[in-house]
């Protein structure tokens, strides 16, 4: 018989290890799938949606510690998104389970914080209201929130939260010894649950005869146990019924009838073992052979354990909930397995993000330093230029000044000395706009135009005998706005006199022309000279050796002040018909 007993118990206890009891392995499969979907996903929202019904489904049918493993992690992603309509939703429900475990400081605070987000004013007071209920030593307070939530409950039609403060008034009741009030209520809150939440109902029913049970009143118990088995939600699970009827077998058993027990024991036995419940036909037969252990009927219990053994493993093969079970185990390791999956994608993302954000930051400072080089150069060469067009157009000055006095020598040795004198007065004067334009790239056109005039007037002393000159300025130019390269044309105008016009046997014309084209200033110097070829012929071998400084710096000038200004400088020098055209084209 031991050995029998001994058999039985251990292969139960094995499978009951193995497989945990649980009646919602559908919707937290089929929940699942969709969870798996959003963190694929990375839908944050359908995420937490999805934990949370899976919690819910583990807190109606009673399970709260799994169903508060749930609530936590759909809370936290809720506060990520800060979605306060759910954040409250999800934090009330994880008090209420935190309550059901009895953990009630952290129930509280979870109801104060449900409270403190306020998305909705009904649930506000609601959530004040428990978290008072439950800190507050008197029954009298206690009593005033529950009925405070009753009365909202009703107001918003929450048949949840109503029939919950019905149960927690009746508690109230029972602890004040209001037997009546404490049996109305709990009755109030059975009828509510029934309809909407069976699991609720039937954790109520058992509340209710529990609390008949303490005050000694079998028979109520007994028919509230009863009432119970007639409902729907018991008559068509059972799972369910056997349970309610072990539970009145209890009852009976409690009232010293263990006859009635037995039958009711039998009974539960017989319809587990046809609906394939394993766990449960074990129950009533550890509970039958306690029965029979004390009328010492050895020989009942022996049969009765041959018959279990005996139909035990057709019995197993055919619990669908042992299969459910074993789903359900599979489906939340696998719920923890995206879990591990999403953090390592993550952690991935973040190291990828952290690798891409330090290769921008490198790139951005590779960048400016390549920036900052190319304008430090840029600014380099743009300095080098005027530096160097500045050396040139100082250049200039000297030679200039040397041509210059040669003239005045050359008065001095004839004896000319009133020519001298003029001439000098003209030089200085001619000099001293050279030198206050010299410092500036561009100068106003009416300065250069001044100073053209000027040294014209110069040479005109020096070679009276050799050539005329005339300067047209076209109407259309704004000369007062107009700005232009200082002595870049009077090179030009000094070849044409000392190569062109003075190897002349009569009086020869130089003219100076600007004019307004198509939005460039183009600027004209003709002379009728002997012209380019006939001057290298006639210049020394000193002179063919030595070449034109002035004429080598202006085209260099040219050349960077287009560099530096974009001006599009553009210079032809050519021969004639009666001798040698410069055009030079300069951009407006």
């Amino acid at each position: 018989m031991n050995v029998i007993r001994v058999f039985v118990f251990v292969f139960v206890i094995f499978a009951n290890n193995i497989y945990s009891q649980n009646r919602a392995t559908q919707e937290v499969v089929a929940e699942t799938s969709k969870l798996k979907k959003a963190v694929d996903t990375k839908n944050e929202s359908a995420e937490a949606d999805s934990y949370y019904n899976i919690g819910e489904t583990f807190y109606n049918n009673g399970n709260f510690s799994k169903s508060e493993e749930y609530f936590i992690k759909s809370k936290n992603i809720y506060e990520k998104l800060n979605d306060k309509q759910n954040l409250e939703k999800v934090t009330r429900k994880l008090a209420q389970s935190q309550e059901n475990q009895n953990k009630l400081k952290s129930a509280v605070s979870n109801y104060e914080k449900a409270s403190n987000i306020g998305y909705s004013k009904s649930k506000k007071v609601l959530n004040a209201n428990d978290a008072s209920r439950l800190s507050s030593p008197m029954m009298e307070n206690k009593a005033e929130a529950i009925q405070n939530n009753i009365d909202i409950s009703r107001k918003e039609n929450e048949k949840g939260d109503l029939a919950a403060g019905y149960s927690q008034m009746a508690e109230v009741n029972a602890e004040q010894k209001n037997i009546p009030k404490a049996e109305e209520n709990f009755n109030n809150a059975y009828n509510i649950s029934k309809e909407n939440a069976p699991q609720q109902a039937l954790i109520i029913n058992q509340r209710l005869t529990d609390f008949y049970l303490e005050n000694k009143d079998f028979d109520k118990a007994i028919k509230a146990k009863k009432s119970v088995l007639k409902e729907d939600f018991v008559k068509d699970n059972s799972q369910q019924k056997v349970e309610q009827i072990q539970e009145l077998a209890d009852i009976y058993i409690k009232k010293n009838d263990p006859e009635e027990a037995i039958v009711l024991l039998k009974n539960a036995y017989d319809i587990a073992l046809s609906k394939g419940h394993t766990l449960e036909a074990q129950k009533s037969v550890k509970k039958l052979d306690s029965l029979y252990a004390i009328s010492e009927n050895v020989a009942a219990s022996v049969e009765l354990y041959r018959d279990f053994l005996g139909k035990l493993p057709n019995l197993v093969s055919k619990d669908r909930s042992l299969v459910d079970n074993k789903i359900l185990e599979d489906t939340e390791q696998r719920i923890v397995q995206l879990e591990q999956e999403r953090k390592l994608k993550d952690e991935l993302i973040r190291k990828k993000n952290i690798f891409n954000y330090s290769l921008i930051v490198a790139l951005v400072i590779l960048s400016a330093l390549v920036f900052f080089i190319f304008r430090t150069l840029k600014k380099v060469q743009i300095k080098n230029k005027k530096i160097a067009l500045q050396s040139l157009r100082r250049e200039m000055n000297p030679h200039f000044i040397f041509n210059s006095l040669n003239s005045v020598n050359q008065f001095i040795a004839t004896n000319n000395e009133l020519e001298a004198n003029q001439y000098l007065t003209k030089f200085s004067k001619l000099m001293r706009g050279v030198m206050e334009n010299s410092s500036e790239d561009l100068i106003p056109f009416q300065q250069e135009l001044d100073l053209l005039q000027n040294y014209l007037a110069l040479e005109k002393t020096r070679f009276t005998d050799k050539f005329d000159y005339e300067i047209v300025v076209d109407e259309n130019l704004n000369q007062q706005n107009l700005l232009i390269p200082g002595m870049m044309v009077q090179p030009f105008l000094e070849n044409a006199i000392w190569h062109g016009l003075r190897y002349r046997t009569q009086k020869g014309l130089l003219k100076l022309k600007f004019e307004k084209s198509n939005g460039n200033l183009k600027i004209s110097v003709e002379d009728n000279g002997i012209g380019i070829e006939e001057s290298k012929k006639q210049k020394t071998i000193h002179q063919k050796n030595r070449e034109s400084r002035g004429m080598k710096n202006t085209l260099e000038r040219i050349r960077l002040l287009n560099d530096l200004y974009k001006k599009e400088i553009v210079c032809s020098i050519k021969d004639s018909s009666n001798g040698v055209l410069v055009e030079i084209k300069y951009k407006l």
